[in-house]
C-alpha cells in the first residue's frame, strides 16, 4: 500500500511539473503566436512549403496541418524561415526566398482562410539574407523589419506596416549605418505597444557586433537614432547569426535578452546587462527568455528559474493564458512541443 501511494505521488508531481514531449510533424524553424481568445496558432516549414496548424486546448493537441503557401528556393534553417504574427482577426506569415523576395500571407481568423497577398519588399530581390521578424498590434496592424541590400548592396534595417485596409506599405529604412551597413547574418527583433515600436538589431561599429535600439512614437513613420543595448562589446570578424529577443511592458518598458561570446544577457535601455544564462538561439516574449545550451533547451522567466524543456535547436517559446510554458522546436528534421507548468 506505501508503495503504491509513492506511485501516485511520484506520477503527480510528473504530471503538474509537466508534459511530455509530442511529436508535431516533419519540419524546421516552427513560430507560434497566442491570440487574444487563447489559440496558440503555429507555422513551419518543409523544403519549399509552409504549413499551419493549430490548438484550441492549450497546446494538448493541435489541428491538422494545412498548407499556408509554397514557393521555390525558400529561406529555412539558422533563424531563416517563415514569420508569423497574429493580431485579433487576422494572422501573417511573411518568408522570404533567396532571390530576396518576402512572400506574404494571411489568414482571416473568422474563415480561417489563408490567401497570398503583397509581398512585403517593394524592391524586388532586395533581402536575399533572409532574416527578417514581424509583431502586430491590438488595432490589426502589422509590422514587419528586415536585413535589406537596396541601398548600393549594403544591409540594413528596413521597416514596413501592413494595416487592414491595404497592402504593405512603402518600405522606409529605420536605420542606416555610417560605416555602410549593419550585422550581415543576425535576425532583427521588433515589437509594438499603442504607438510605440521597438526594434532591435545587431550592429557592426568599428569591429564591434554589439546590439542596438530604434524606437518610435508614432507607428513607425520616423525612429530615434540607435542606441547601444549593454555595456560591454563585442570585437568579432566573424557573425555570430544570433539576435536576440525584445519585448515591450503594458508600462512601455523595453525589455531584450541576446548573447555576446556565449553568455546570455537580460539588459534594459541604458542599463547595465544582466547575465542570466548561457548559450546562444535567444529569443523573447513578454517576460520570458528563451535559448539554447549546446543541444539543451532553456526557458526562464525574468523572476524565475532556469527550466529545461527539451533537447535540439529552432525553439520558440510563450506563455499561455492558465501561465504555463508552451515550447515548440526541432530535432533531427522533426518538430516536438511541450508544455511546463508555471513554478
Amino acid at each position: 500500500m506505501k508503495i503504491f501511494c509513492v506511485v501516485l505521488l511520484v506520477l503527480s508531481v510528473i504530471f503538474i511539473s509537466g508534459h511530455c514531449q509530442t511529436k508535431l510533424a516533419s519540419g524546421q524553424q516552427p513560430q507560434v503566436t497566442l491570440d487574444s481568445k487563447g489559440i496558440v496558432r503555429l507555422i513551419y516549414g518543409e523544403k519549399n512549403t509552409i504549413y499551419y496548424t493549430s490548438s484550441a486546448d492549450n497546446g494538448v493537441t493541435f489541428s491538422k496541418p494545412v498548407v499556408v503557401g509554397e514557393f521555390d528556393e525558400m529561406h529555412l534553417g539558422m533563424t531563416r524561415g517563415p514569420q508569423l504574427a497574429t493580431s485579433k482577426d487576422y494572422s501573417i506569415v511573411a518568408a522570404m526566398d533567396k532571390r530576396g523576395n518576402i512572400h506574404s500571407f494571411r489568414l482571416t481568423h473568422k474563415t480561417n482562410q489563408w490567401t497570398k497577398i503583397q509581398n512585403v519588399n517593394d524592391v524586388e530581390g532586395s533581402a536575399p539574407e533572409g532574416l527578417m521578424s514581424i509583431t502586430s498590434d491590438a488595432n490589426n496592424v502589422f509590422y514587419a523589419v528586415w536585413l535589406d541590400l537596396r541601398d548600393n548592396r549594403n544591409n540594413n534595417i528596413c521597416f514596413s506596416t501592413l494595416n487592414d485596409n491595404s497592402g504593405w506599405a512603402k518600405n522606409t529604412f529605420a536605420y542606416k549605418s555610417p560605416e555602410t551597413h549593419v550585422c550581415e547574418c543576425c535576425k532583427p527583433s521588433i515589437a509594438v505597444k499603442g504607438h510605440n515600436v521597438s526594434i532591435m538589431f545587431r550592429n557592426w561599429l568599428k569591429g564591434s557586433r554589439d546590439l542596438y535600439l530604434v524606437t518610435s512614437s508614432d507607428n513607425g513613420k520616423g525612429f530615434t537614432d540607435a542606441q547601444k543595448i549593454g555595456t560591454g562589446t563585442w570585437q568579432l570578424k566573424g557573425c555570430p547569426m544570433d539576435g536576440g529577443g525584445l519585448s515591450v511592458g503594458d508600462d512601455n518598458s523595453i525589455h531584450t535578452a541576446w548573447q555576446r561570446d556565449g553568455q546570455v544577457f537580460y539588459a534594459r535601455p541604458g542599463k547595465l546587462e544582466e547575465k542570466i544564462g548561457e548559450g546562444r538561439g535567444v529569443g523573447m516574449i513578454g517576460k520570458l527568455v528563451y535559448w539554447e545550451n549546446g543541444t539543451n533547451l532553456i526557458v526562464k522567466e525574468l523572476d524565475g528559474e532556469q527550466q529545461k524543456i527539451g533537447e535540439g535547436t529552432a525553439l520558440q517559446a510563450i506563455k499561455l493564458n492558465d501561465h504555463s510554458i508552451f515550447g515548440v522546436w526541432e530535432q533531427d528534421g522533426t518538430l516536438h512541443y511541450k508544455t511546463l507548468s508555471s513554478e
